[in-house]
């Protein structure tokens, strides 16, 4: 039998059974492996044979949960790192040498930006921003020198959408490596890959883990690509713990059951906050009135969980919000079981100027909604509620 259905690879894909013959996987809390022989360990050192050898470099727990990714991405190869930045910037760093130019969209999380405009240009590799909706412009900002384009896909926190398939055309055709963030849709709702991308990047900490509980991240795709982001790894150390590992792969068998109910709460969520008065502006994915609606509906599954409006008050309006909610969290999280209520201007996005927050749509009011699995009826009578105190 080799299925093919998404839920039942993530179900059923696991490490080898031990001689206890168990049916979870367990734990692999081990630094490091025995060898049967010198030459054995000559050869894994030498990279002859493919094993365990100290778990800095990989564990069967590791190794699990980075299959099960590559699965669900269509990818060929994987990276597991400590968190979703470690990956980011394990992935630059792999792939970049000094005098290298990154095409970046505009719209990126706070601490990616700040990779972009504080660290890499220390070692004399530039970052040009492009605006998402604006990909007739694209190939002007293409140098000699440009090697990687950058984006993600929703975006944080503004959700913009970008067009996969004419960027997938585009790094193809001036033989770019295009890498983009998949952690909103998840690959339960997103494939981009199968797009044109070379590689995908996850903070699993978000949905993939769902319940708040430990830090992952992860890299899949190109296996060229992904033998230099492991040897970068390796060398370096951002290893993920096997405990988080065996976590993450735990939760990637209930990864299609959760999304579906985050996005059936976040639709009934958009529709009661639609019309409420404190509420200048409401955007998901999924709505017909997003401006890039057409293109969601053409390479995403479903609209996702999370949902920002744009409350009226401006950093006072927002925060009046943060503080109104009784049974929502407050937190930078996201893709959590619990709803959680954020105002990026103030937190996640507050290094960030205002001019470079307000070109990415992250406005004083704006507040982020990561749709949890509570009922929806009480997911809306908390907002409302809070919403009412900004009449």
């Amino acid at each position: 039998m080799n299925p093919k259905k998404f839920e039942t690879n993530a179900v059923r894909t696991q490490a080898a059974r031990s001689q206890h013959d168990e049916h979870s996987v367990p734990l692999y809390l081990t630094s490091s492996f025995v060898f049967d022989d010198a030459e054995e360990m000559r050869a894994s050192f030498a990279e002859e044979k493919q094993r365990n050898i100290y778990s800095r470099f990989t564990n069967p727990n590791t190794n699990e949960f980075v299959e099960k990714i590559c699965q669900m991405e269509g990818a060929a190869d994987g990276c597991a790192f400590a968190t979703g930045m470690a990956a980011v910037f394990g992935t630059f760093a792999a792939l970049l040498n000094s005098g290298d130019h990154i095409l970046s969209a505009r719209a990126v999380f706070g601490s990616t930006h700040g990779l972009f405009t504080k660290i890499f240009p220390k070692w004399n590799i530039e970052t040009t921003y492009f605006d998402i909706a604006d990909l007739d412009n694209f190939e002007a900002f293409i140098t000699p020198k440009t090697k990687m384009i950058y984006a993600e896909s929703p975006t944080n926190p503004g959700l913009q959408i970008l067009d996969l398939e004419r960027l997938g055309a585009l790094a193809k055709k001036h033989n770019l490596i295009l890498v983009i963030d998949n952690c909103f849709a998840t690959p339960y709702l997103q494939l981009p890959i199968a797009f044109g991308a070379d590689l995908v990047i996850h903070s699993a900490t978000k949905l993939i883990d769902g319940q708040g509980r430990v830090l992952g991240g992860v890299t899949v795709g190109r296996t060229d690509l992904i033998q230099e982001i492991n040897a970068f790894a390796r060398t370096t150390g951002p290893a993920m713990s096997p405990f988080n590992a065996w976590t993450l792969s735990k939760s990637l068998e209930t990864l299609a059951v959760r999304v579906d109910r985050h996005c059936d709460n976040a639709e009934k969520i958009v529709t009661s906050l639609l019309e409420h008065e404190a509420i200048e502006a409401v955007r998901y994915p999924f709505h017909k009135d997003h401006p890039q609606y057409a293109i969601a509906k053409k390479q995403m599954k479903r609209g996702g969980n999370i949902i920002t409006i744009q409350v009226k008050g401006g950093i006072d309006g927002g925060k009046k919000l943060m503080d109104g909610v009784k049974m929502c969290s407050r937190s930078s999280n996201l893709g959590d079981s619990r709803t959680i209520v954020t105002q990026p201007a103030i937190s996640t996005h507050s290094k960030l100027t205002v001019e470079d927050r307000l070109a990415v749509g992250i406005t004083d009011g704006l507040v982020r909604i990561s749709v949890g699995l509570e009922h929806p009826d009480d997911i809306i009578q908390d907002l409302t509620q809070a919403l009412n105190n900004l009449k």
